[in-house]
């Protein structure tokens, strides 16, 4: 025990020396690059590539500052005299991916605001100076100055059109000497999308492309599988990454270069899984840290891949898909991300969401990133999840910190390690078969979750339970029963339901209604031995100042036999229409 303690004491500081070596050199090629001859003008016209939000951009021009989950009301200041929050908060600043908002509205108010913010930062940090020089923050910005180069140089002196050619060069030389320093997966894309695009875009700088388009690739063979997934399982950074990978192939094809074959065999096995993780209402599955993605970013991506439509082959990046009719359900069907790709990972396995057409009804909590360190600790336990927790112990456990850039995140350590799964046909539907061993090192039981959905997706039969498999299991399930004063050992099995769910309990406590926004009416009960209960919750959401309150049902029992069995169903109401015309409009407002 002592020599792992040593060990790891050991590879701590092996790798804080790590890290403030990359600063050192980051700070140090920053300055080098302010040297650099400048660009003199674009090689061809460059298009805006991303599409912002129009309401945000208008709050952003009013001086209305969300990032990171933070409010700060500044009309009329510079960004970057405001004292930020915290690290997020500066990061957000910094990658200009606020440009993509702001150049949604491009009035003229807003593209002044817009100028004076890029110009601000230019004087203060274009000689390499301050926070923002990291490779992915780079790539990051370089890409959206490219993006939007038009919305902001229009009306622009001869003066300031030379300062942003020279700065955007100079970030160019940056990443080119840097990139590789950046860590591997979503901020390695950014790093190298960003040069890419730059080196096929700018005058003078294009020697830096031909590296960079085959570096690319040989990311692209060393961090998308088969599968086309990524280490996090992450679907929005996998969402992201794909974005990221689009953009760079179609600044080649358009300069006439051709991809690396990697690269574009990358977004093609890609495809199908995005598709996979897709509910029917066009958002992400969210797990993982990962969020909804950027309205319509996904279906745009869909549409823009130009892969031939095709379904993913068995497990998706790790997740089962069950859809029939005008409903979907993604299970987190794998055992979580381990080591270093841990560091935003849940302890979600065999959890749930459920959506019904236009509508989410059963939700995980999601990533309480932007809303502080507590929120994002909670939302990755597995009382979190739509999924059973056994006696207050999620089914992978937080272990040993490690450094992720400015922040220390907490990597998973103890996750299950067994995770066998099957897909079937049911005899009216599809089946689902899902079992895990997250709980037989503390308790001696595996969970085990079956579920089947009706082909005409209007409902859902559910069975989870807990078994004591062998006879080391069995003891140790004897001695919780014995710890416990033979009160058995406790679990509640929950069901997150979406804020804009209203919930009744019915028929004498025996089940739940659910109304949808949309007309239409899901019933929840269930069968065995336990207590029904709607319960607060909370929806974590991206682009809200706060949590949002929501409900969950809750089923708690206690575990007294090597075999415990509940049962539960969720079915539209019989007055419920076959089809719902879905005319009710969602609530477009960020600032609540």
């Amino acid at each position: 025990m002592r020599k792992r303690k040593i060990e790891a004491e050991l590879m701590f500081r092996l790798d804080a020396a790590k890290r403030a070596q990359t600063r050192i050199l980051n700070r140090v090629h920053a300055r080098l690059s302010a040297r650099a001859k400048p660009a003199t003008a674009f090689v061809g016209q460059p298009e805006p590539r991303t599409v912002g939000s129009y309401a945000r951009g208008r709050q952003l021009t009013a001086g209305n500052l969300l990032f990171a989950g933070h409010l700060v009301e500044a009309p009329d200041a510079i960004l970057w005299d405001i004292t930020p929050p915290d690290d997020v908060f500066l990061d957000e600043i910094h990658g200009f991916v606020w440009l993509d908002d702001m150049a949604s509205v491009g009035d003229a108010a807003t593209r002044k605001t817009a100028q004076r913010w890029l110009f601000a930062w230019i004087k203060r940090y274009g000689n390499g100076s301050g926070p923002g020089w990291t490779p992915e923050l780079a790539g990051r910005r370089v890409i959206r100055w490219l993006h939007h180069a038009f919305f902001l140089l229009g009306g622009c002196s001869s003066e300031d059109s030379r300062a942003f050619f020279r700065s955007i060069a100079q970030q160019t030389i940056f990443l080119n000497r840097r990139w590789h320093s950046s860590p591997p997966g979503l901020p390695r894309f950014e790093a190298l999308t960003g040069l890419i695009s730059a080196g096929l875009s700018l005058q003078g700088m294009e020697s830096q492309a031909d590296p960079a388009i085959r570096a690319l690739g040989q990311e692209c063979a060393r961090q998308i599988n088969e599968a086309g997934g990524i280490p996090t399982r992450n679907p929005e950074e996998l969402l992201e990454v794909c974005t990221l990978l689009i953009w760079a192939r179609d600044a080649l094809e358009e300069t006439a270069r051709t991809p690396d074959p990697a690269h574009l065999q990358a977004i093609a096995r890609i495809v199908p899984t995005l598709r996979a993780l897709r509910h029917a209402d066009g958002g992400l599955a969210r797990f993982h840290g990962g969020g909804r993605g950027v309205e319509g970013r996904l279906d745009t991506v869909l549409a823009s891949a130009n892969t031939k439509v095709q379904p993913a082959k068995g497990l998706a990046m790790g997740y089962a898909r069950l859809s029939a009719g005008r409903t979907t359900m993604v299970i987190d069907a794998a055992a979580p991300p381990g080591g270093p790709a841990s560091f935003n990972a849940h302890a979600s396995t065999l959890a749930l969401e459920l959506t019904s057409g236009r509508r989410p009804l059963i939700v995980n909590c999601g990533s309480g990133a932007t809303f502080g360190e507590d929120w994002r600790r909670a939302g990755r336990a597995t009382p979190s999840h739509s999924t059973l927790c056994l006696d207050g112990f999620s089914s992978s456990r937080l272990g040993k910190t490690s450094q992720m850039g400015p922040i220390k995140r907490e990597l998973l350590d103890d996750i299950p390690r067994n995770v066998p799964v099957e897909m079937s046909r049911a005899m009216d539907g599809v089946r689902f078969e899902g079992g895990h061993d997250g709980y037989v090192g503390t308790h001696g039981l595996t969970h085990a979750r079956i579920l089947e959905m009706t082909f005409d997706g209007r409902g859902v039969v559910g069975e989870d339970l807990l078994i004591a498999l062998n006879a080391p299991a069995k003891a140790r399930f004897d001695q919780k029963i014995e710890d416990s004063r033979l009160a058995g050992v406790p679990f509640e099995i929950r069901f997150h339901l979406h804020p804009e769910v209203d919930t009744a309990i019915d028929m004498n406590g025996t089940a739940v209604s659910m109304a949808l926004r949309s007309g239409e009416i899901w019933v929840f009960r269930f069968d065995g031995p336990c207590d029904l209960a709607l319960e607060p919750s909370v929806y974590l959401e991206k682009g809200r100042l706060r949590p949002r309150a929501t409900k969950q049902i809750v089923l708690s029992a206690r575990a007294m036999e090597y075999a415990t069995r509940v049962r539960w169903s969720l079915a539209k109401a019989q007055e419920t229409a076959i089809a719902v015309r879905d005319l009710v409009q969602d609530d477009a407002t960020l600032l609540n």
